[in-house]
């Protein structure tokens, strides 16, 4: 096992913890740029990296902090799931037929990271604006009448799950920031912790399902894989306990940055 990978699993897992950014939209391209993967492979390993690592978290959610609403996650899966699927066939279709999915892999991962870049700092501000209504954790059984968009809040909701099935999809990017700033968008009287909870308990079974296909398509490198959690395991722990003392309004802007781009190189390839 490679120890650089080891290390790379290590620096973006305490990313991770500082910032609460998803691992993909820092690893998939450090696998590209840094290591020279092949898009879809650093894409299709990373996808199954994050299933692993982000059932921790949701344990934690759910079992000490009941900070998981199954219903909302019911909805999103019933959107991204199916389009996941959907959009593996169509890459076993095209890789099938000859043509090369290395170009739109690559692209499709740059408009995913230019869209978490601009994820990150519009949070704060949807953070902020939901800090000021009162929360209403207690009501969350009728979460179709407390949402944004009332009567259309379930339908609302499975179509931000399945525009997060193709994208995470194709990038491995989008499960943890663009996730939680639909839900914090759609509901915005809901408590931060049971976004986050809600948002990682969704991640898992979209990015296993996502994982598993390009498993199939023989898009995951198993060393690879084992050398990131090697890493990141330790990397996610100590990055937690860092995040109180670290000053996130200066570093989330900075990784907003380098995020877009990265993206930009990404699309403009």
């Amino acid at each position: 096992m490679s120890l650089g990978y080891t290390i790379s699993g290590f620096v973006v897992g305490m990313l991770v913890g500082v910032t609460g950014v998803g691992g993909g939209s820092l690893m998939t391209p450090l696998l590209v740029f840094l290591f020279g993967f092949n898009p879809a492979v650093a894409v299709g390993t990373d996808l199954l990296f994050a299933s692993i690592t982000k059932t921790g978290g949701v344990w934690v959610h759910h079992g000490k902090h009941g900070s998981v609403d199954w219903k909302i996650v019911k909805w999103m899966a019933l959107g991204s799931i199916p389009f996941a699927i959907m959009t593996l066939f169509a890459l076993k279709y095209l890789m099938s037929i000859g043509k090369e999915i290395t170009g739109f892999i690559t692209f499709t991962l740059g408009v995913a990271l230019i869209l978490t870049a601009c994820a990150l700092l519009v949070r704060s501000v949807l953070l902020n604006r939901a800090q000021k209504l009162k929360p209403l954790d207690d009501e969350l059984s009728n979460v179709e009448n407390t949402g944004r968009f009332k009567h259309l809040q379930i339908p609302a909701t499975v179509l931000i799950g399945a525009v997060l099935g193709v994208l995470v999809t194709l990038s491995s990017v989008g499960a943890g920031a663009l996730g939680t700033v639909a839900l914090l968008f759609l509901y915005p009287r809901m408590s931060t912790l049971k976004i986050v909870g809600t948002d990682l308990a969704h991640a898992i079974p979209l990015t296993a399902v996502a994982g598993i296909g390009h498993l199939s398509l023989g898009n995951v490198d198993g060393v690879l894989l084992a050398s990131l959690l090697m890493g990141s395991l330790p990397g996610i722990w100590m990055g937690s306990h860092l995040s109180a003392k670290i000053p996130e309004k200066y570093l989330r802007p900075v990784l907003a940055t380098i995020l877009l781009l990265i993206g930009l190189k990404f699309v403009l390839h």
